[in-house]
């Protein structure tokens, strides 16, 4: 029992039984937690449907609302401590991240890398069917973070991530309190400067088929504002 991947949801029925199906036909022996934020469409009733199939194997955290990324991660890390596993994920529901990743990314992290990030924009990683848009603030938000806060990581904002967990005994988890883009640079930054080294592995990024996008213009502020913050973190 040493590897948990971390999957959020809000209304992803469309593709929950799907993920999970996929992510324990891997080789690797990992467990899932969902941290669902009461999604109106069912999708934990989905999950605890399967549980007697996968016992012991597929976890939930029900949350009461949309409460955002970051919390329902810091819930996700904190429960992953409290059960002692080692190698510890954060993956999208919605196949934009591609399970097969994972056996890629643990690789990493057992070779030497305290943090593994899926990177879209290292040398080998591509994204495919985001419109043009998409891929300018996501650049451009990538080279911003880097210009303001010199974190030397390709992909900041990236959401596929292997963390081995004394990274997340090591970061005070209660202070880290940004919920989107921003969320994802903190805890790659907070984990730079603590000293951890940090490893990027080349993914392709799909946009989801199924299911609706949580973007907002409010992420994207966060993010950009959120960054000139980080900068006086110790």
């Amino acid at each position: 029992m040493d590897k948990l991947v971390i999957i959020p949801t809000y209304n992803e029925k469309e593709n929950i039984e799907k993920i999970v199906r996929k992510v324990f036909s891997l080789p690797g022996g990992y467990h899932l937690l969902i941290v669902d934020d009461g999604s109106p469409d069912g999708t934990a009733d989905i999950i605890k449907g399967m549980q007697d199939e996968f016992k012991h194997k597929l976890h939930i955290l029900e949350r009461k609302g949309k409460m955002g990324l970051g919390t329902a991660y810091i819930a996700g890390f904190k429960w992953a401590l409290a059960q002692g596993y080692e190698y510890i994920f954060e993956m999208d529901a919605d196949f934009s991240h591609d399970p097969e990743d994972l056996n890629r990314l643990y690789d990493a992290c057992k070779k030497g890398a305290d943090v593994v990030v899926g990177s879209r924009y290292t040398k080998g990683g591509n994204v495919v069917n985001w419109p043009w848009d998409r891929i300018f603030i996501s650049k451009g938000g990538a080279m911003y973070t880097k210009m303001i806060l010199w974190l030397p990581v390709a992909d900041p904002t990236a959401g596929f991530v292997c963390y081995n967990s004394k990274v997340l005994k090591t970061i005070p988890l209660d202070e880290v309190h940004f919920v989107g883009y921003a969320f994802q640079i903190e805890m790659k930054y907070r984990a730079w400067k603590l000293g951890f080294k940090i490893g990027e592995v080349p993914i392709t990024f799909r946009d989801r088929k199924e299911g609706v996008s949580k973007m907002s213009s409010g992420i994207v502020k966060e993010a950009m504002y959120g960054v000139w913050k980080m900068r006086g973190f110790k």
